[in-house]
C-alpha cells in the first residue's frame, strides 16, 4: 500500500485501540513508539552496514562497553538487542509491558554526552504514561502489543523523498488534533497554513546558503519542519539549515524533538529547548560554562502559532530589551508579547510570520501603542486574513502577520484572503491555490479588487493606526440590485450588462451581436438562443482557438518531464516548475484565473508524486508489481486482517482492464448491466399482478418483494397447470413463467459474473507482472496526465458557460414586468368573474359572491 493508505489504516485502528483514552493522550504514546522503532531500526540499520547479520546483532549489549561507545560515537545513542523494537516483535508472547520500561530506562542512561539536548528524557511522557494503557499488567502488554502490530509497517529508511514515516507522523498528529478539541491547538498548526508560512519565509530567504531558523512555540515541530522543507528547494545543501525549538510543555516539546529527528536532520543542526518562552528567553549560553559560551540567538526567519489571547505576567519586563522599545502586552493579552519576542531575534535582513487573532490589528490601550510603534518603525510589511474554522478547536478569525526588522517600504500589504477555502468537516481548509494566490501576492505586493491592497503609512495614520482588515479592503460580494424602471416595463439595464466588462474587454464584438441598443438606458436581447449566439461569435470561437494554441505541446512537455524521466524527476521541485509552464501559457489569455488551472495542476500531483516517489526509490520494475489486497473481517467476532485478490502497487487493475484487457471488461460490465435489471423486471412483473394474484404467490415472494425462489415458482407452475384452464390461471402461468425465466438468468448471470470476475482479476495481475516498458509508460499516460490535460482543456468552456448563465440570468430578471403580471393577474379576475355568474345559490350565497366580485374588480363600487 502507498504511504495515505498506510497512514489511513493506522490511524483507523488507533482510533479504535485508545477507547476511552483522549486522543491528545493517545498521541502521545503511539507517536513515541513510532520514534523508538525509528531509532531502533536507524541503529540495526547502521550495525548492518557495518557487517553484523543476524546472529552477530544478537551480541550486542550494554556490557559490550567497545561496542556500546562505537555506536554512541557514530548515532549518538545505544540500544541492546534485548530492547530493540524488531526483538520486541519476535518475542511473541514471551513480551510484557516491563521489556518496554526496561528499554526506556536504558536509552536515557546511554545517551552520548553529544546528543544529551536531543536525546534527553524524549520518552518521559511515554514512560510515565504507561500507566494509563491499562489497570493491570496484563491489559498493558495487551494494548502496547497491540500499538507494535499496528506500527510494524512503517519504513524508517527515508530513501530519496520517499518520506513515508515523516507522512505518516504528521497525519497522525493531524488527526489527532482533529479529535482534541481545543487542546489540538496546544500541538498542532493546520498543514495548509504552516505551508503558507513556510512559502512566505522560502521566497524571502532565496539565494542564502546558510539559514537559521526558530518557532519559539514549536508544538509538534510541524511548522519548522515545513519551513525547512520550503527552504530546502533554493539551498543547495539542506544540512546548512539549521533548527531551533522551543516548547513549555513536556509532552509537546518531546513531539518536537521527535518530529525533527526522523526527518533526517542531523542532531547537530537541532537545538531545542524545554521552557517558558514569554517568561525566559532563549538562554545565550551553556548552564555549565555561562561567561563563554554567551551568545545571543538571532536568525533568518522566525515562524510561530502562540496560543491566542494569553494571560502572562507583565510586571519587572520593562528593561526586558525585547519590550523595551515598542511596549509592553496587557495582563490579559499576551499576542504582541510574543510578536515582540520574535521580531527581537531576526536579523537584520530577516523575516518573521507569526498567526494572531484578528483583534491584535485594531485592539487599543496598550496594544494600541505597540501597533502605532511598529508602523512608525517600519515593522510590519504584511497582514494576511485568514478564513474563519481553520484551526482546529476555535472558529475565531485569524491572521498572519509578517514584520521584518529592515524594509525598503513603508507601506503595508493588507490581503483579505477569508473567503478562499473548501469545506473540510467541521473546519475550513485552504486549497493549494489558495496559497499559491496569497503567496505570489505577497512576493509581488500588488493591490487586487476585492483580495488585496498597498496602503501607504499616511494612509493608516488617518485610520488612527487600526489596521482592521475590511477598513482598507472589501472583499464582500455585491448585493443584488433591481431596477425599478425594467422591473416595471421591461428591458436590461446598460449598467448592468456594463457589471460583465471582462468579458466585454475579452470579446470585444460579442455586446453588440447579443444586444439593441436604444435611446434609453436599457437593452433589448437581438438573439432568441443565447448560448447559440455566444458560442458561434467569432470573438468567442478566437478566444478557444488562442486557448488551445497556448497549450500546444503541453500534453508532450509532461510526458517528457514525468514518463522519460520517472527516475531522475525532482519531485519536490516538478509541481512548481509545471505550474510556471502553465502560468506562462496563460499570460495572454484573459478570463482565464491561472490559480484555478493550478489547482486542477495541484488536485492530480498527489498521485503523481506518490507514484514517482515509489519509482524512485524502488525502481522502474515497481511498476510491474502487485501487493496483497488486505481487508479487514470479523472471525470468532474478533477483526483481522485478511487478503482478497490484489491491487496494482503503481498500476490500477482497473486502467488495466479498461485499456489492455477491455474486450474481457466490457463483457462483463455488460452481464452486470443485465444483472442489474433484472430484479426491476421482477417489481414490473409483481406490479402488473391482481390482488388475487398475489395472495395466491404470496410464499413464493421473498422478503423484499423484488424477486422469487425458482424451486418455488416451479412448484407453483406445476400445482396451476394441474388445475381448470381457466384464463386467470392462465394468465398467473404465464407471469410465474416469466418471473421463473428471469431467475434463472439471475442465478445464471450471478454465477457467470464470479467466474468472469475471478478470471479477469487473475488475467489482470499477470497483465501487470509482464507489463512491457512502453506499455507502463502508456499507462502512467493515461493515470497522471489525461485527466489533467482534459481539465485545463475543459476551462474555455466552464468560462463561455459561465457568461451564457450569466446573460440568460439577466434576460429573465426582466421578462416578467409588473405590467405583464398585473395584464395577467386582471384576466384572470375577469375569468373567475364569469364563472362567478354562473353560479346559482341562495339570497345569502348570491351577495357574498357579488361582494367577492367587488374585490375582484368585475363590479364597480357605487
Amino acid at each position: 500500500m502507498n504511504k495515505q493508505q498506510l497512514a489511513n489504516k493506522i490511524w483507523e485502528s488507533a482510533n479504535k485501540m485508545r477507547s476511552k483514552i483522549e486522543a491528545n493522550e493517545y498521541k502521545d504514546y503511539i507517536l513515541g513508539f513510532i520514534f523508538y522503532k525509528y531509532l531502533s531500526d536507524k541503529e540495526v540499520k547502521f550495525l548492518k552496514d557495518e557487517g553484523y547479520d543476524d546472529e552477530l546483532l544478537k551480541t550486542v549489549t550494554e556490557e559490550d562497553e567497545e561496542t556500546v561507545e562505537y555506536i554512541q560515537k557514530n548515532i549518538g545513542y545505544f540500544i541492546g538487542y534485548n530492547d530493540l523494537f524488531s526483538t520486541w516483535l519476535d518475542m511473541g508472547n514471551d513480551f510484557s509491558v516491563d521489556n518496554v520500561t526496561t528499554a526506556l530506562s536504558a536509552f536515557s542512561r546511554l545517551i552520548s554526552s553529544t546528543h544529551k539536548k536531543v536525546f534527553d528524557k524524549v520518552f518521559d511522557t511515554l514512560e510515565t504514561g504507561l500507566s494509563k494503557l491499562g489497570d493491570t499488567s496484563g491489559a498493558r502488554t495487551k494494548a502496547i502489543s497491540g500499538l507494535l502490530q499496528l506500527i510494524k509497517d512503517i519504513p524508517m529508511d527515508g530513501k530519496q523523498d520517499y518520506d513515508v514515516l515523516g507522512f505518516v507522523y504528521e497525519y497522525l498528529i493531524e488527526k489527532f488534533a482533529s479529535n482534541a478539541g481545543k487542546k489540538a491547538g496546544e500541538f498542532y498548526t493546520p498543514h495548509e497554513v504552516s505551508v503558507l508560512m513556510s512559502e512566505i519565509v522560502a521566497n524571502h530567504l532565496k539565494g542564502k546558503d546558510e539559514i537559521k531558523i526558530y518557532d519559539p512555540t514549536s508544538g509538534s515541530g510541524s511548522l519548522l519542519i515545513n519551513i525547512g522543507k520550503s527552504v530546502s528547494k533554493y539551498v543547495t545543501n539542506s544540512d546548512n539549515i539549521k533548527y531551533y525549538a522551543q516548547e513549555l510543555k513536556e509532552n509537546t516539546y518531546n513531539l518536537t524533538r521527535m518530529n525533527l529527528v526522523m526527518r533526517g536532520i542531523k542532531p547537530s543542526n537541532i537545538t531545542t529547548r524545554c521552557g517558558d518562552t514569554l517568561e525566559e528567553d532563549w538562554p545565550y549560553f551553556d548552564d555549565s560554562n555561562p561567561a563563554e559560551t554567551y551568545e545571543p540567538l538571532y536568525v533568518d526567519a522566525v515562524v510561530s502559532n502562540p496560543p491566542y489571547s494569553q494571560p502572562w505576567d507583565p510586571s519587572g519586563k520593562e528593561s526586558d530589551p525585547r519590550y523595551a522599545r515598542f511596549g509592553l502586552a496587557p495582563k490579559g493579552k499576551a499576542d504582541y508579547a510574543f510578536l515582540l519576542h520574535d521580531l527581537y531575534h531576526i536579523r537584520p535582513e530577516g523575516i518573521m510570520t507569526i498567526v494572531l487573532p484578528h483583534g491584535v490589528l485594531f485592539r487599543g490601550g496598550e496594544e494600541g501603542i505597540i501597533r502605532k510603534n511598529l508602523i512608525e518603525n517600519n515593522h510590519i510589511d504584511t497582514i494576511i486574513g485568514l478564513p474563519a474554522n481553520i484551526f482546529f478547536g476555535t472558529g475565531i478569525p485569524t491572521i498572519i502577520m509578517i514584520l521584518k526588522q529592515m524594509r525598503d517600504n513603508n507601506d503595508v500589504l493588507i490581503i483579505d484572503a477569508s473567503k478562499g477555502f473548501v469545506k473540510d468537516g467541521k473546519n475550513n481548509k485552504l486549497r493549494a491555490s489558495d496559497i499559491k494566490r496569497i503567496v505570489d501576492t505577497v512576493s509581488s505586493r500588488t493591490s487586487v479588487p476585492k483580495f488585496s491592497k498597498v496602503v501607504s503609512r499616511d494612509e493608516i495614520r488617518q485610520n488612527d493606526y487600526n489596521l482592521n482588515i475590511p477598513r482598507y479592503v472589501d472583499s464582500s460580494e455585491s448585493a443584488e440590485t433591481w431596477d425599478i424602471y425594467a422591473s416595471m416595463f421591461g428591458g436590461i439595464p446598460v449598467n448592468e450588462v456594463d457589471g460583465l466588462v471582462e468579458y466585454w474587454n475579452a470579446f470585444p464584438n460579442l455586446r453588440e451581436e447579443l444586444f439593441k441598443t436604444s435611446d434609453t438606458p436599457y437593452l433589448q436581447l437581438a438573439c432568441d438562443d443565447i448560448k447559440s449566439a455566444i458560442c458561434k461569435s467569432n470573438d468567442v470561437i478566437k478566444f478557444e482557438q488562442a486557448y488551445e494554441q497556448a497549450f500546444n505541446g503541453f500534453e508532450d512537455h509532461l510526458r517528457k518531464e514525468l514518463i522519460e524521466n520517472a527516475e531522475t524527476v525532482e519531485v519536490s521541485k516538478e509541481e512548481t516548475a509545471i505550474s510556471e509552464n502553465i502560468f506562462a501559457r496563460l499570460a495572454d489569455i484573459q478570463l482565464v484565473d491561472k490559480y484555478e488551472a493550478y489547482q486542477l495542476l495541484d488536485d492530480e500531483w498527489g498521485k503523481i508524486a506518490v507514484d514517482l516517489e515509489i519509482i524512485q526509490t524502488e525502481g522502474f520494475e515497481a511498476t510491474r508489481k502487485v501487493d496483497p489486497n488486505i481487508v479487514i473481517k470479523k472471525k470468532d467476532g474478533k477483526e483481522q486482517e485478511t487478503q482478497e485478490g490484489w491491487v496494482g502497487h503503481v498500476i490500477p487493475f482497473e486502467l488495466v482492464q479498461t485499456t489492455l484487457l477491455c474486450e474481457e471488461y466490457n463483457a462483463l460490465k455488460a452481464k452486470e448491466r443485465c444483472l442489474a435489471e433484472i430484479p426491476s423486471e421482477y417489481e414490473q412483473i409483481i406490479e402488473d399482478m391482481t390482488e388475487d394474484e398475489k395472495e395466491t404467490c404470496k410464499e413464493q415472494l421473498t422478503e423484499d418483494n423484488s424477486a422469487f425462489i425458482i424451486k418455488e415458482i416451479s412448484k407453483k407452475i406445476k400445482a396451476l397447470k394441474s388445475e381448470p384452464k381457466s384464463d386467470e390461471t392462465l394468465a398467473l402461468i404465464e407471469k410465474l413463467s416469466k418471473v421463473e425465466a428471469f431467475s434463472k438468468e439471475e442465478k445464471a448471470l450471478k454465477s457467470q459474473i464470479k467466474t468472469e470476475t475471478a478470471e479477469l482479476h487473475a488475467k489482470t495481475k499477470t497483465t501487470i507482472e509482464g507489463l512491457s516498458d512502453e506499455e507502463v509508460k502508456t499507462l502512467l499516460e493515461i493515470k497522471w496526465i489525461k485527466s489533467l490535460v482534459d481539465n485545463l482543456y475543459s476551462i474555455p468552456s466552464t468560462i463561455v458557460n459561465g457568461l451564457v448563465s450569466k446573460i440568460t440570468a439577466l434576460a429573465k430578471k426582466y421578462d416578467n414586468t409588473y405590467f405583464d403580471i398585473e395584464t395577467e393577474i386582471s384576466e384572470t379576475e375577469k375569468e373567475l368573474c364569469s364563472m362567478i355568474d354562473d353560479l346559482c345559490g341562495n339570497e345569502f350565497d348570491m351577495k357574498g359572491l357579488g361582494e367577492f366580485k367587488k374585490l375582484l374588480g368585475g363590479v364597480q363600487n357605487d
